[in-house]
């Protein structure tokens, strides 16, 4: 690759020395030959200007090779138009001398060719290029002086002749070279050819002196072809445009460039035209190309983005897929152990010793499974699927039983957990209530966790607003503390103020990080107030408007779980025989089936009140079974059926109420949310049938 990259760049760098000498050896004897003024000087001389832009852009000798050609033709030309030797070697040395400079300039400032590719760029090399004119005519005008020439008539012809060509053709031939350009308006041939031919025409029909057509028609057809060529379109239709107006206008034949004024006005005219129509073409060009650019820039950052975003979107996909499984296989064997647990704790006939180590078991296997869950829980929150369902709500009760869930365990450390409740508003709230209580809960739990001795304290103050109360809510606890340069760490995910206390009490540095999400999903604040040694203070501040009470119908009652018939469907026996021996302690009639096609059977033979259905069964997994089932004539058809799977992530429960469940029990099984959802489910039924 890199040789023939090598040797593509040595072909471009003898196509371009072959280009540049032809034109260097046309430029000359066009300027010689037929654009001599009266006066004896070329009105347009672009031969420095191409030798400059060889000396810029080509490698190695090949610089010195163009500097020969420009040498010897040139100095062959002054002495085929009747200069002396003396003159013409003046005329070679001043002018060579003249590109050189601009060489050494361009060096300088740009380290190389300029690229004129913006208006900015377009204007700064006349800048440079003007000066070394000027400089050049003054020193021309004053050797020729010495030979009885006008000092002031020197100055303004040289410094017309060489200006003119050094700002014309040196950023025309740049551009032409300048790959971008090329790549920038791709055009056809056809069209180009047929551009140019029009230019052309124009220029003819402008210049002809048996037309009445005035010059200025010409701008039209040359920003046409800037408009569809760019910025190489303008600078061959100037160079067209020069190459048929100069020989017609000096040979005398137009009067549409003021030839009746004389040679002298005549020539400044047309130096003036050209050079207007080659900045306003080639401004027009420059900017169209510039805008260009900036189109494919934009489309290629937007190629970038949809990139990027498709990477994202296929790590988070990764990223699902992978909680979904690790999430299964750790649910899966978790509910065995919990799940045998409970049922051993429910047996009178265990030693204390025994009772106490199966509730070591239990407890170690809920420490596991809330792990889980916060994991699950952040992931939802970093996908953005937390959604608040806000309903009418007493906070103070909200948090009444927010610290009942927790007294059990503040009492069974020995600590006193007090309640306080100043409301003087009395009022319902439009809260999550469910999201809320998981932050409190967690608070607390994080008190009662890290406090050895002392009392825990719940406060809720409400202050009355206009439009808006303002809630405050507070755990308090006489608990170790926390230093205030780790304050700020409670908050990130996977870290806690002290790694010791992880190791000690456990956890995965998740659950104060969940809480903040949730409080700024809410539109709250959430922190912390600690002292090291005397305890902390969490709290949580929100706004929240009054709501109306709404009351709800009477559900139903039933007696109890123990009056349904409950199908329970899954592949692992275990899990048959946790849930099997569970809801038999309720007293409810149980049957079981091992996969999705004996549900089917079973439930268009039997009638049951409640379906227990696994997800991943072989055969016939719980979806498809749920579509069957429900697709059954009669009251078989309309059995509530609940996921109870170790798929926990939100979009494999929408997968499940997609196919027909009407709710979700995750597993590892907690047996009194298996009872709570039983009964549910066996109350709304029962509320419908009265109907």
């Amino acid at each position: 690759m890199p040789h023939r990259l090598a040797a593509q760049e040595r072909r471009r760098q003898a196509a371009l020395l072959l280009a540049l000498s032809v034109a260097t050896v046309v430029s000359l004897a066009f300027s010689e030959y037929l654009t001599r003024t009266p006066l004896g000087v070329a009105a347009f001389w672009p031969a420095n200007a191409l030798l400059a832009a060889g000396l810029l852009t080509l490698t190695g000798s090949r610089g010195l090779s163009l500097s020969v050609v420009f040498v010897v033709f040139h100095l062959i030309l002054c002495l085929l138009v009747g200069d002396t030797l003396l003159r013409a070697l003046l005329y070679v040395a001043i002018d060579a001398s003249e590109a050189v400079a601009i060489w050494a300039i361009c060096q300088r400032l740009w380290r190389g060719a300029p690229r004129i590719r913006t208006l900015r760029s377009l204007i700064l090399l006349p800048a440079v290029t003007t000066p070394v004119a000027a400089a050049a005519s003054l020193l021309m005008a004053g050797i020729l002086s010495l030979d009885g020439e006008p000092f002031v008539r020197g100055v303004t012809d040289w410094f017309l002749r060489s200006g003119l060509g050094l700002a014309v053709a040196l950023p025309a031939a740049l551009v032409l070279i300048d790959a971008e350009h090329r790549r920038t308006f791709q055009r056809d041939w056809r069209e180009t050819l047929l551009l140019m031919f029009a230019v052309a025409a124009v220029t003819l029909l402008c210049a002809h002196p048996a037309s009445g057509a005035p010059p200025f028609l010409i701008f039209p057809i040359a920003l046409a072809a800037a408009y569809r060529l760019g910025a190489r379109g303008a600078a061959m239709a100037c160079v067209i445009v020069a190459v048929f107006t100069l020989p017609i206008a000096m040979s005398g034949a137009s009067p549409r460039f003021n030839a009746i004024l004389g040679p002298v006005a005549q020539a400044r005219t047309i130096q003036v035209f050209i050079a207007v129509l080659f900045y306003t073409s080639l401004a027009a060009g420059l900017a169209l190309a510039q805008q260009d650019r900036l189109k494919r820039l934009l489309l290629r950052r937007d190629l970038l983005t949809r990139a990027a975003r498709s990477r994202a979107l296929a790590a988070t996909e990764a990223k699902t897929e992978f909680l979904a499984t690790m999430s299964h296989e750790i649910r899966t064997p978790l509910n065995s152990v919990l799940g045998f647990a409970q049922l051993l704790a429910t047996r009178e006939d265990l030693p204390p010793e025994v009772r106490r180590q199966v509730n070591l078991i239990d407890s170690a296997g809920a420490a596991l499974l809330t792990v889980v869950n916060d994991i699950l829980d952040f992931s939802r929150v970093e996908a953005g699927l937390i959604e608040l369902l806000p309903q009418p709500t007493s906070a103070a009760n909200l948090l009444r039983d927010t610290v009942a869930i927790m007294a059990p365990e503040a009492r069974a450390k020995g600590l006193s957990l007090e309640l306080e409740i100043i409301d003087p508003v009395e009022a319902l709230h439009d809260l999550d209530a469910d999201r809320l209580r998981q932050v409190l809960i967690n608070l607390l739990n994080n008190a009662v966790k890290f406090t050895d001795e002392g009392r825990i304290d719940a406060r809720l103050i409400v202050e009355q607003g206009h439009l808006e109360d303002r809630l405050r809510f507070e755990i308090m606890d006489t608990g170790v503390g926390i230093e205030l340069d780790k304050q700020a760490l409670l908050f990130q995910r996977f870290s806690q103020a002290d790694s010791s206390m992880s190791r000690l009490h456990g956890g995965a540095g998740l659950g104060l990080a969940i809480c903040r999400a949730l409080i700024d999903v809410m539109g709250g604040k959430i922190g912390v107030d600690s002292v090291p040694g005397r305890g902390s203070c969490f709290w949580i501040e929100l706004s929240a408007p009054i709501a109306e009470e709404v009351e709800l119908p009477e559900r139903p009652k039933v007696s109890a779980p123990g009056a349904a018939r409950v199908l329970i469907v899954d592949d692992h026996p275990i899990n048959l025989e946790i849930g099997e021996a569970l809801l038999t302690l309720v007293g409810c009639q149980v049957e079981v089936a091992e996969n999705g096609k004996q549900a089917v059977e079973k439930a268009m033979m039997g009638h049951y009140d409640v379906i227990l259905m696994d997800i991943h069964m072989p055969q016939m997994d719980g979806l498809q079974a749920t579509r069957a089932i429900k697709a059954l004539p009669g009251l078989r058809g309309k059995a509530p059926i609940i996921a109870m799977s170790a798929d926990a992530l939100p979009r494999q429960v929408e997968r499940c109420y997609a196919a027909g469940m009407v709710d979700h029990i995750a597993k590892p099984i907690q047996r009194e949310v298996l009872y709570a959802k039983v009964e549910r489910w066996l109350n709304h039924r029962s509320g419908s049938e009265a109907h």
